[in-house]
């Protein structure tokens, strides 16, 4: 479950993406989203969607429902199937108005559905309210479980069934924010500023020296910590 700050929305963290196949549609919205400080990324179909999401995932989805190739329910089913995305936010976006096709798509477990001809102020706001929601559920959250290990960030312990990993402050608090965004890339730059804080003066060389002790201890529980070059590092089961 990804934990969002207001801040973030403002210093541009926040990473939307646009699925339609309208390329004027996407422009707008895009554009629209740009301009309130939005990270911005589109796909034209389901497929095109999926295969972006495995390389980067989003914080939150607007989804086309009418597309070809595949459509966004079936999307969004895919999505809600699989561990790494299911909690992503998903608002549907679409020119059917039928109130049996909003309901399938709240029952699939998308967080809003929002009716062609776009109102772009209307879709940022309801953009934001889905990320408030999504910010407070990650601030509630102080068990977290990846896979067999859980992490209690009230107590600062981590334990994998009935063994207890020790880690020092630093390297716990970086895992226990990887683990609240299980398969998401996550920059050098985000990592410093979530755990060191930006008003402290540290090297990206810090960053992975805490990863590389990360990796060791991680790596016989079952959870990797990849490399993404140029990019940052990804927590997955």
């Amino acid at each position: 479950m990804s934990s969002l700050k207001s801040s973030d929305i403002r210093a541009g963290k926040v990473h939307v993406l646009v699925v339609d196949d309208e390329p004027d549609i996407i422009e707008l919205i895009c554009y629209n989203l740009l301009r309130e400080g939005f990270v911005v990324t589109s796909a034209k179909n389901g497929n095109e969607c999926l295969a972006r999401v495995n390389q980067d995932i989003p914080d939150l989805i607007i989804l086309d429902v009418m597309m070809p190739v595949m459509d966004g329910f079936e999307t969004c089913r895919r999505l809600k199937a699989d561990n790494a995305t299911r909690d992503i936010p998903i608002i549907f976006l679409t020119a059917r108005s039928g109130e049996r096709d909003e309901i399938k798509g709240l029952d699939l477990g998308a967080d809003d559905y929002v009716t062609k001809p776009i109102s772009p102020r209307r879709l940022v706001a309801r953009v934001k309210t889905s990320l408030r929601r999504l910010e407070h559920i990650g601030n509630d959250q102080e068990v977290l479980r990846v896979g067999s290990m859980v992490v209690d960030r009230g107590r600062y312990s981590i334990h994998y069934e009935d063994q207890e990993l020790s880690l020092p402050r630093k390297e716990f608090e970086l895992l226990a924010y990887m683990a609240t965004r299980v398969g998401k890339v996550l920059s050098r730059e985000v990592l410093l500023s979530q755990i060191w804080g930006s008003d402290v003066i540290v090297l990206d060389r810090t960053v992975d020296v805490h990863i590389s002790k990360l990796r060791e201890k991680l790596g016989k529980y079952g959870l990797l910590i990849d490399t993404i070059k140029g990019v940052g590092y990804r927590l997955r089961e």
